[in-house]
């Protein structure tokens, strides 16, 4: 019998300064079993730094091929923004791109060898893609504190990300990175 999601709940106050959205909302979260900790981290906070009107997770989870991590989708259910999570493929960001206007990725891995792994590629309109990197430790730190329901604080400004979770304070910078 094949192992079930586990099911996580936070609830997030979020200030985000740099974009001027201030939010108090809800998630339920479903970490599939091989799902690890660092990337279910790192899809909560692109959820979050990425938050507006029409923002859901992917339908498949970490194993969608169809469609991201997290999505934006406008009131006719097409898809505004997708948001890579972790090191997507050349080929996966081109599709992206032809299939939504805003791409985004965020990484908890090393950025340069993401770029690295991109340079060169075939990626329609790669100028426009937004990468962000957060530090491997400011995510390990996040998800030892993890318990299956969490209240959480989001902070961001001037590029800055400050997490509280459980009473522990974090932070780290927001890297940005160019892709093509």
């Amino acid at each position: 019998m094949a192992i079930g999601a586990t099911m996580y709940t936070f609830d997030v106050q979020l200030a985000d300064v740099d974009r001027g959205v201030y939010e108090d909302f809800a998630l339920r979260v479903a970490k599939h079993p091989s799902e690890t900790d660092a990337f279910m981290v790192t899809r909560i906070i692109a959820y979050c730094l990425e938050y507006g009107e029409g923002i859901a997770f992917g339908s498949g989870g970490v194993s969608s091929t169809d469609e991201p991590a997290v999505l934006v989708r406008d009131l006719t259910g097409a898809i505004v923004t997708w948001i890579e999570v972790g090191v997507p493929s050349p080929e996966r960001l081109h599709s992206a791109s032809k299939a939504a206007e805003n791409v985004a990725v965020y990484t908890h891995r090393d950025p340069e060898k993401l770029l690295a792994s991109l340079a060169g590629k075939k990626i329609h309109q790669a100028e426009t893609i937004r990468m962000y990197s957060l530090e491997p430790g400011f995510i390990d730190a996040v998800a030892a504190n993890l318990s299956r329901r969490n209240t959480v604080s989001v902070s961001r400004t001037e590029g800055q990300l400050y997490l509280e979770l459980h009473g522990e304070s974090l932070h780290t910078e927001i890297g940005e990175h160019a892709i093509g």
